[in-house]
């Protein structure tokens, strides 16, 4: 009985590699490793340097090469364990598209498939979210906001900088730590609103309220914060108080359809949180920041947009399943197009792709860094499903099909945008 169990293993093994040298025969250069789950390995091609092992756990883990949504499934199979990812996780994303996007024959679809399917089932229980609701209705909204953000204060505290930024920073060296990069990226947004002492200063979707908090000490303007999310609401608040700040900053839980009731603004300032608007919900975005501000008012409107020449997924994504819930990235042509229909006057547009790819980096191997303490906080499952998650935006980014906006619009009145004529003091 023992060495039938032995010849089945051993059948698994020989089936599976059999498998992976047929997906990755049109992959160059291969430059890492696979560990099966009986200890058998294919090392990189010669002369690569090897910059991960992709180490598959048992020989069910494969099958999940013969569903349609293979990038879901291949997301899926990394986070329930059947992978695991040693060395530079980054790295993987290559072929993994590779593998997501294989268009193969008829044969070697039948080659393949008689491979797979002769390995056992690998059957998981899809996590994710199951949210209640109308998309983008107020409430559905906010169990999104809490699906993602109120995982833990604690959590984002061990990745983020001591700010608690989480958006993308602005580096003046690819040298600078995280730290000092989004300190520099609040001051750049800061020059750029061009914030006067005793000025009202909105911020939607305020995060832990670093932003604010960075305006009322340095700009001594009146800051107010909105968020959906209950525990940013708590530590914005305390962050607030214990900076003495409580007759210049504050921070409300409250939809930015429901803002008219804070009266208007000079200024008004989104970072990373048009993602969460949804496209057919971005005219009453707009309109709503555009009715807040005083004539002659700004807004900058920082956010992830998709590269035009890239096709928006359609059905089930991973990152809407177990990260942002109900998040859609449209290009920033579709963004400015329904900005100037609220009434704005584009004035500034600048992509720091760049910078949020460095910054992607950066909370990644933080969050490496403190694993242990990752897992006890949020669990495995949470844990890897983050890794991934920002190793994969990392990815886009530095390919080109994800971008970092920062749009400057300006409520003119009567034709005068009160804009001067070079934007000299934003780099001072």
């Amino acid at each position: 009985m023992a060495e039938r169990s032995q010849a089945v293993h051993d059948q698994y093994s020989a089936r599976g590699m059999s498998a992976l040298q047929a997906l990755l025969e049109n992959y160059h250069p291969r430059n890492f490793a696979i560990a099966l789950w009986d200890g058998a390995t294919w090392d990189p091609e010669p002369g690569q340097f090897c910059r991960f092992t992709w180490h598959i756990n048992h020989a069910g883990a494969l099958r999940a090469l013969l569903r349609s949504d293979r990038q879901v499934a291949l997301g899926e199979a990394y986070i329930f364990g059947d992978f695991d990812i040693s060395g530079d996780i980054l790295a993987c994303f290559g072929v993994s598209e590779h593998l997501a996007s294989e268009n193969w024959s008829s044969a070697e679809k039948l080659r393949l498939g008689t491979l797979l399917m002769g390995l056992p089932s690998a059957a998981r229980d899809v996590a994710g979210t199951s949210l209640r609701g109308r998309v983008h209705s107020r409430a559905r909204d906010r169990q999104a906001i809490k699906f993602h953000y109120d995982v833990s204060n604690d959590f984002y505290r061990l990745w983020l900088d001591p700010a608690m930024v989480y958006s993308c920073a602005y580096f003046n060296s690819v040298d600078d730590s995280l730290q000092t990069a989004q300190q520099q990226k609040l001051d750049y947004i800061c020059r750029k609103l061009r914030l006067r002492r005793g000025q009202r200063l909105l911020d939607i979707g305020c995060g832990w309220g670093g932003l604010i908090l960075h305006a009322a000490k340095n700009y001594g303007v009146r800051a107010i914060g909105i968020t959906l999310s209950e525990q940013q609401l708590t530590l914005a608040q305390q962050r607030i108080s214990e900076a003495k700040l409580l007759s210049q900053c504050e921070v409300r839980l409250l939809d930015y359809r429901d803002a008219a009731q804070l009266g208007h603004f000079e200024k008004i300032v989104s970072v990373g949180m048009v993602e969460h608007v949804g496209r057919v919900q971005l005219p009453e975005y707009f309109e709503q920041a555009y009715e807040l501000l005083e004539p002659g008012g700004v807004f900058i409107n920082h956010g992830i947009g998709r590269s035009a020449t890239v096709a928006a997924p359609e059905g089930r994504t991973f990152i809407r399943t177990y990260v942002f819930p109900d998040s859609e990235l449209v290009s920033i042509s579709t963004m400015l197009h329904s900005a100037e229909r609220a009434g704005f006057e584009v004035r500034d547009v600048e992509n720091l792709r760049e910078h949020y790819f460095l910054t992607l980096c950066r909370w990644l191997r933080r969050l490496e860094a403190n694993e242990r303490r990752a897992r006890d906080l949020v669990g495995d499952l949470k844990y890897r499903i983050w890794r991934l998650y920002l190793a994969g935006c990392a990815h886009y980014m530095q390919n080109g099909e994800m971008d970092l906006y920062q749009s400057l619009l300006v409520k003119a009145e009567d034709g005068r945008s009160g804009m001067p004529l070079t934007r000299q003091d934003w780099y001072r």
